[in-house]
Order: C-alpha cells, then sequence, then structure tokens
C-alpha cells in the first residue's frame, strides 16, 4: 500500500463516527420502554405489538420477550415509565397545603395522557396474564410517593404536621386517591376534587389539633 493510500486511509478514519455502543441493562430497558410508548402513541393499541416495538427500538422480539412475555406487561411497563419519568421535582410553595395541591396537580396532568388506553387494555390484560384489571392500577400508575416524603418532612418541621397523627397509609392517602380516581374515570382529575382530598379528607387528618 502507497504512502498516499495510508494517509488517506488514515484521514477517513479519524472523521469516521465511532462504532454506536450496545446499550445494556437500565439504558436497554428504559429504550425499549420509551420505543413502545412511542409505538403506542404512533398506531394505537389495538395495532400495538412486540414486533412493532422491536422493530421501532432497533432490536428484535426476543429481546423484548426476555423481559415481557406478552405486550400487556410491556405495555404496563411502558406507562410506567412514562409516568415515572414525567414526574418532577418536590414543589415547595411554602405551605403543605399548596405543596400537595401541586403535587396532585402535577399527577393527574401527567398520568391523564395515559388513561385513555387504559380502557382497551383491561380486557386484554385479564386474556393474556390471567389476573385481575385492578393489578393494573398499581403496576401501570407511579404515584407521587417519594415526593410526599419530602413534602410531607418539610410539614413537620414548619410545625404543620403533628407526627403523632401520621401514619404510611394517612401519608399516601392523597396520592393513593387521585390515582383510583384516575383509572376509575380514565380522564384527569377535576381541580375540585384535588382540592377536596387536600382540604377535606387530607389535612384533618394530620394537622395539630388545637
Amino acid at each position: 500500500m502507497s504512502r498516499a493510500t495510508t494517509s488517506t486511509s488514515m484521514h477517513r478514519d479519524r472523521h469516521r463516527p465511532p462504532p454506536a455502543r450496545r446499550r445494556r441493562g437500565a439504558a436497554l430497558d428504559a429504550a425499549l420502554l420509551e420505543a413502545a410508548w412511542d409505538e403506542l402513541r404512533a398506531v394505537g393499541y389495538p395495532r400495538f405489538t412486540l414486533d412493532g416495538v422491536a422493530s421501532r427500538a432497533g432490536t428484535s422480539r426476543p429481546v423484548l420477550a426476555r423481559r415481557w412475555s406478552n405486550r400487556a406487561e410491556l405495555l404496563i411497563a411502558a406507562l410506567r415509565h412514562r409516568s415515572s419519568s414525567a414526574a418532577q421535582a418536590p414543589p415547595d410553595t411554602g405551605t403543605l397545603r399548596g405543596d400537595v395541591l401541586a403535587v396532585l396537580r402535577q399527577m393527574s396532568a401527567a398520568v391523564g395522557e395515559i388513561t385513555g388506553v387504559l380502557s382497551f387494555l383491561f380486557a386484554d390484560y385479564f386474556s393474556a396474564t390471567g389476573r385481575p384489571p385492578s393489578d393494573i392500577r398499581e403496576q401501570a400508575i407511579a404515584g407521587g410517593g417519594s415526593v410526599m416524603t419530602t413534602i410531607i418532612q418539610r410539614a413537620v418541621e414548619r410545625g404543620e404536621i403533628d407526627p403523632s397523627r401520621l401514619t404510611p397509609h394517612i401519608a399516601s392517602l392523597p396520592v393513593d386517591l387521585v390515582r383510583h380516581d384516575l383509572i376509575m374515570n380514565l380522564a384527569p382529575v377535576p381541580d375540585q376534587t384535588l382540592t377536596e382530598i387536600v382540604d377535606q379528607i387530607f389535612l384533618p387528618l394530620v394537622e395539630p389539633r388545637s
């Protein structure tokens, strides 16, 4: 090989893009779930398939099948991933009431976009897994549990919450009620309902007694 040819080859190699890294572990799972969400939005639930997701993700069906045995399981994982990734940092309005309302509004807005597919998913989920559709509530809809923990800790420090009145079930109650409403009504929760959950249900349970 001549010196000129060698020089030209080296020049090309320097400008050639590096080979793409193979995705593994959590990065691969996240990419597959993003592809599943994009496929769902593009074709709708009736035409949603593992083959379609694999093609969109640039991988093979066996890669998906090793993680999710059917499209119902894949879709539930994609919905949970979507609602989790849409979560925002804990709001800091300066008051317990304002913080909890902000979390519930964020949750309703983020999850509201996925509720439309759940009505199609219920029957297929039972057919594919033999498990009741109520399982979807916990699997598909990620709540604001960790965010609520931060909010409650700040409220305790400000003296807005009596720690002796607080239990794990009470702490998660606002998020649980909103999640239930989203699943039952398949629509974003009205702001009036969110306000009622905070003012008439949650705050009276945790505020210090006068």
